[in-house]
């Protein structure tokens, strides 16, 4: 919520509060006070109401007392993301198959601390922004941009033909993602296959280069947001360690 608020990205038609978040008599807790705060600054109006009210409209298992009716997140321009900048080469994330709706939310997270430009997820076969995402993000979601493919094999083809690098994550995978080297500071794409299956025939054939976590110990993989952390990271080291 708080972080909806801060980012201005889409509207917010209206805050609900549970009346014993927000009694009529009293301060409300910091985290509701500061929610008020924000919301009465960007001139969004605040309705306390009763907790089964709040909780019959949310679409969350756990709303935690405090409900945002606002519009839908908007959708990133594919060619506005693969547009160069002085400076700035583009840093993006592909989905590919992930449906579970909190690794997600997880990966989107990872991203914005790792300075990722935009996540790009395909259309169908794979889960999209529901409350569950947005919750799991820890507010990311309102920071990170989201672009739909139609299509992910023909959309990681555009981003090659942009001059942007793709790189495929896959457990089957020859090479280490620790040997992608000054690929890292080009534009490059970071495409994470679903747990399991891992990246589908075609994506994986769009690909310039499919690398693997080095494992150890036992277990054989890591989960796909996991998985996002390292790869995301190990990119920014690199950038950073080229500022």
């Amino acid at each position: 919520m708080r972080e909806l608020l801060i980012a201005g990205r889409r509207r917010v038609h209206e805050v609900w509060i549970s009346s014993e978040l927000m009694p009529e008599r009293g301060e409300p807790d910091d985290g509701v006070a500061d929610i008020v705060a924000l919301a009465k600054a960007n001139r969004v109006a605040i309705a306390r109401v009763a907790r089964a009210k709040l909780e019959a409209r949310a679409r969350s298992e756990a709303p935690q007392g405090v409900l945002a009716l606002a519009a839908e997140i908007p959708e990133a321009d594919l060619a506005e993301l693969l547009r160069r900048r002085p400076g700035r080469m583009p840093f993006l994330v592909a989905i590919d198959g992930v449906t579970d709706p909190g690794n997600l939310g997880a990966i989107i997270r990872n991203c914005d601390g790792a300075g990722v430009d935009a996540v790009i997820v395909p259309r169908h076969r794979a889960v999209h922004v529901t409350p569950t995402v947005a919750k799991a993000s820890a507010g990311a979601i309102e920071h990170v941009p989201l672009a739909l493919a139609p299509g992910l094999p023909a959309t990681l083809a555009r981003i090659r033909d942009a001059g942007i690098w793709v790189v495929g994550l896959d457990d089957a995978a020859e090479r280490s993602l620790f040997d992608i080297g000054d690929l890292a500071t080009e534009g490059i794409c970071v495409v994470l296959g679903a747990e399991g299956p891992g990246l589908s025939r075609l994506v994986r054939e769009r690909c310039d280069l499919v690398v693997q976590i080095p494992m150890r110990g036992r277990v054989s993989s890591l989960n796909v947001s996991a998985a996002a952390a390292l790869a995301t990271y190990e990119v920014a080291r690199h950038r950073l360690a080229h500022t």
